[in-house]
């Protein structure tokens, strides 16, 4: 009978066990109780740890084991990593993809939708046909803050166009030297200058009311001295991802300012950075993510992680999660899968659930994370009405207005270092030679983060090279000649040599050696050794090396990383536009200088910041 009896008990504890387990792992039995016109604490209240945790986590698109993941683990957020596109990379496949993935969103019991997130860095660089904009140095080059604020705007637009609503950007990074892969990214080395363009990108992509249907959420980015760290503690003995080792005192002033200015301007989210700062890494950092940002600063919005960020914590998977959300961020980019990069998001909802049953993580901080995602989705108008997306603002992709902006933005951006009398040239010469790889190559043009990752050579999308700018330019009596290995320059009366970087984005753009290609080398010898006027234009994500060549030159133009609207810089050239761009960065005279910043002893560069000459 005592058998007996115990066996009962054991199996009713089992029954209740399961039943207390399920209500954590698997979808409520009740559905669609709906969240429309709740407060944020009420739905906090209303929700299983299952349905929290799920809230907490960003999947990335191509790494989902089936869409009904969504459903299943009540996903809070999407993500498209650069070049993650649908198989059709057109506007209304995009549409289409967002609609599907909402639609599970919208079956769970609480249908909360998702917060679909992407790299929207220059444009919504991720679809072909959209608006390529210069990247961030070129920007800082015009130091147009209402001009960066249109540029946001017009980019919000597109974005939402596709169904997604947020945008991971503004980079507000000071970038503290040039060999970094990320350098294109940052507006500057002014902490003033960097503060004034981010907030206008926060202003820009989040208009007046978050719940616009032409707003979407910034997410400023990366938190914090993601451009300070020191050359060989980063990936690969190199600098991305490295540690930042200066003082709190300088982390302050160079570093803080641009997010005291986003947080002002309302950024409705911030993410991590990977770099560790005097050797903590910033994902597991309590004191700049708890205590400073959200504490000191009062951000109100929510920390995301970058992409599968925590698994450099040191430790293990789960401990990872805990270091990381007990510091702060509150939503995880877990992109992986056990079959991919990164861990999986199955596994992520599995070890924080088991964290916070075993106590290592208190349900007050997981509400408090939960609180600011919804306060998000809130302001966003996702949690007052069934989601809907609105395909009206599709024709406005890639739009003649909105590549108007996009070619005044390159017209704003050129900084002209060097000019003997030649610029601008006349339209009316009787023959003109393009030499460079760079003269008909949009994806030069646009640089990395550009419908791939890496971004990529030639017509990577819809555009105007240089070398058709010229020639829509010149006129009709002028004949144009293309070279691209300068063989041709001695048939010119002036010769455009175009030249730079093939794309690149992140840790695989880091270089200690910033000199130009043998190619490019070999090109602008060609053409100097013909005696013809040389106009050079240097398409790069930073400053190179290359004292000689400008002393070579005949003129000089520093015309970034443009985009698709290369005809911006042809106005430069024939004299449309009288340059006004300035460096937003230190130009050294060779990598023995570098890193060089305006401030630091002995600052004698091949031109400092501010420079920029005009016509």
């Amino acid at each position: 009978m005592r058998n007996t009896l115990t066996t009962h008990k054991y199996l009713v504890t089992l029954m209740i066990g399961l039943l207390l387990s399920s209500c954590n792992t698997t979808e409520p039995v009740v559905r669609q109780e709906s969240v429309h016109g709740k407060s944020v604490e009420t739905i906090v209240e209303m929700m299983t740890l299952s349905e929290k945790v799920g809230q907490m986590t960003q999947a990335g698109r191509n790494y989902l084991v089936k869409e009904e993941d969504i459903k299943d683990y009540f996903l809070g957020s999407l993500l498209s990593g650069g070049g993650s596109a649908p198989g059709n990379n057109e506007p209304n496949s995009w549409a289409d993809m967002l609609d599907g993935y909402q639609g599970y969103a919208d079956e769970t019991r609480l249908g909360i939708p998702l917060m679909y997130g992407i790299d929207a860095i220059h444009g919504h660089n991720n679809v072909v046909g959209a608006t390529i904009f210069p990247h961030n140095i070129g920007l800082g080059a015009t130091g147009n803050a209402v001009l960066v604020e249109e540029i946001a705007r017009i980019t919000a637009r597109e974005v939402r166009a596709t169904g997604i609503n947020w945008t991971f950007d503004p980079c507000v990074t000071n970038s503290r030297d040039e060999r970094w892969g990320r350098a294109y990214e940052s507006y500057g080395e002014d902490p003033a200058l960097i503060s004034a363009l981010g907030r206008a990108q926060v202003e820009g992509y989040q208009g007046s009311s978050l719940s616009s249907s032409e707003a979407i959420a910034a997410c400023t980015k990366h938190y914090i001295g993601d451009g300070a760290p020191t050359w060989g503690t980063g990936s690969g003995g190199n600098i991305d991802r490295g540690d930042a080792q200066i003082s709190e005192a300088e982390l302050r002033a160079l570093h803080l300012p641009p997010y005291q200015a986003a947080i002002q301007a309302g950024t409705a989210t911030i993410m991590a950075s990977y770099n560790s700062w005097n050797g903590q890494k910033l994902h597991g950092h309590k004191y700049l993510m708890t205590d400073l940002l959200k504490g000191e600063l009062g951000f109100e919005g929510f920390i995301v992680s970058d992409w599968a960020a925590i698994d450099q914590l040191p430790g293990n998977y789960k401990s990872d999660i805990i270091e990381s959300i007990n510091a702060g961020v509150d939503m995880v980019m877990v992109p992986g899968n056990t079959a991919g990069s990164g861990s999986s998001y199955r596994e992520f909802i599995k070890k924080l659930k088991q964290a916070v049953n075993e106590g290592s993580i208190e349900m007050s901080r997981i509400d408090d994370a939960v609180t600011r995602i919804l306060n998000v989705k809130k302001s966003m108008g996702l949690l007052d009405a069934l989601y809907s997306n609105d395909r009206s603002l599709i024709p406005s992709i890639g739009s003649p207005d909105h590549r108007s902006v996009a070619r005044q933005a390159v017209r704003e951006s050129m900084v002209l270092l060097k000019n003997e009398n030649v610029l601008p040239l006349s339209r009316d010469l009787s023959t003109i030679v393009v030499a460079g790889r760079g003269a008909d190559n949009v994806g030069m043009q646009c640089g990395g983060w550009s419908i791939a990752w890496q971004g990529g050579m030639g017509d990577i999308t819809p555009g105007t090279t240089i070398l058709e700018g010229i020639e829509a330019t010149v006129s009709a009596a002028t004949q144009v000649i293309h070279s691209p290995d300068g063989v041709a320059a001695s048939s010119g009366d002036a010769v455009i040599v175009v030249v730079g970087e093939a794309p690149y984005a992140e840790g695989q753009g880091d270089r200690d050696d910033l000199s130009l290609s043998n190619e490019d080398i070999s090109v602008l010898n060609r053409v100097k050794a013909s005696g013809k006027p040389m106009v050079v234009v240097l398409l790069s994500g930073r400053p190179m090396i290359v004292t000689d060549i400008v002393e070579n030159s005949d003129a000089f133009l520093a015309a970034w990383l443009p985009g698709t609207e290369g005809n911006g810089i042809t106005d430069v050239i024939f004299g449309d536009y009288n340059p006004t761009g300035k460096l937003s960065v230190t130009w050294p005279t060779d990598m023995g200088q570098i890193p060089i910043n305006v401030g630091d002893s002995n600052y004698s560069p091949l031109f400092p910041v501010g420079f920029g000459l005009s016509y």
